[in-house]
């Protein structure tokens, strides 16, 4: 088992940055696949970043492409989410998850996610 804990959100301009961190305690984390989900008021939760175990791959939601990155440090068990550019429409609660499952699949899917942090508040105000 694995526990997440986030952290750097915040109230931000539109136009400014964002750098959340996603710190694991628990199992090796450079086993886990991970990713970053967000989750507006009234909205379901969405996929917005993924990275593979050693952080050689990446993928994104299109509403994020080209201005969020994902990495992960896995010397330091932390995956952090760049956000750059950041729009009103961004504003949501950002949560870290972990996949522990076998194979190189990343999956950008919530139910392919065994554990999740709480979660952080991001705010861009227009």
């Amino acid at each position: 088992q694995v526990q997440l804990g986030e952290s750097g959100g915040g109230l931000v301009q539109a136009g400014g940055s964002l750098r959340l961190s996603c710190a694991a305690s628990g199992r090796t984390f450079s086993q886990y696949k991970m990713a970053w989900f967000r989750q507006a008021p009234g909205k379901e939760r969405e996929f917005v970043a993924a990275i593979s175990r050693a952080g050689t791959r990446t993928y994104y939601a299109d509403s994020v492409k080209g201005r969020f990155t994902i990495s992960r440090t896995n010397a330091k068990n932390t995956v952090y989410l760049q956000m750059n550019s950041l729009k009103p429409e961004d504003t949501a609660v950002y949560s870290c998850a972990a996949d522990y499952s076998s194979g190189g699949y990343v999956s950008t899917e919530r139910s392919g996610y065994d554990y999740w942090g709480q979660g952080t508040q991001v705010t861009v105000s227009s």
